[in-house]
């Protein structure tokens, strides 16, 4: 199974948020999602909505019906901005083998599944609690929006991860990745 390609996060992704009005039914309580369940863009920079669209893709690739933790992590390492370059390259990784390895762990022998969407209905309670944990994350450090690297660095962190889980199995620590991973941010934004 190939790589996915931007034509096919441009035709078979992008639609989901095009046309869309970023504020539109927003809710006043500082909540990352609107009302009707969608994403709110604007909690995001254009890299880490580039890494959300490429984790649906993965998700539809390992016949998932829901967005789960590990599909971001691939989302992450297939548009790897320069801190998860960084962080990857910290760690002695190869971002292509690694990402392999993950759809190849995470794939279901099953019937293909519908496209999804960046909606509550379709995100696992862990996809949901990073993606609320990062944008917290941003807004500690005077963020607005929150990047890949706080996805990356809340994957490591939450409870229950299941990707720190799988380099836990291979004796990489999550404090380790974390560290490496903060290193890696501190790096790559020149702090």
């Amino acid at each position: 199974m190939g790589l996915t390609s931007r034509s096919d996060v441009a035709t078979n992704i992008l639609p989901l948020w095009n046309g869309r009005d970023a504020m539109a039914d927003r809710t006043d309580d500082g909540d990352i999602f609107q009302a009707s369940g969608h994403l709110r863009i604007d909690v995001c920079d254009a890299a880490t909505l580039t890494a959300l669209r490429e984790s649906l893709t993965f998700a539809r690739l390992t016949n998932w019906d829901s967005l789960r933790t590990p599909h971001l992590f691939m989302g992450l390492l297939h548009v790897a901005d320069p801190g998860v370059f960084n962080w990857a390259n910290r760690l002695n990784a190869d971002l292509g083998k690694l990402l392999n390895q993950f759809r190849d762990l995470f794939y279901q022998d099953s019937e293909p599944v519908p496209p999804l969407l960046m909606h509550r209905e379709f995100l696992s309670d862990n996809v949901i609690r990073v993606l609320r944990d990062s944008s917290a994350r941003a807004a500690d450090l005077g963020r607005d929006i929150f990047t890949p690297m706080d996805l990356l660095i809340t994957l490591f962190t939450v409870p229950n991860s299941i990707v720190a889980e799988c380099f836990e199995r291979i004796g990489v620590t999550a404090e380790r990745l974390t560290h490496l991973a903060v290193l890696a941010e501190q790096e790559s934004s020149g702090v």
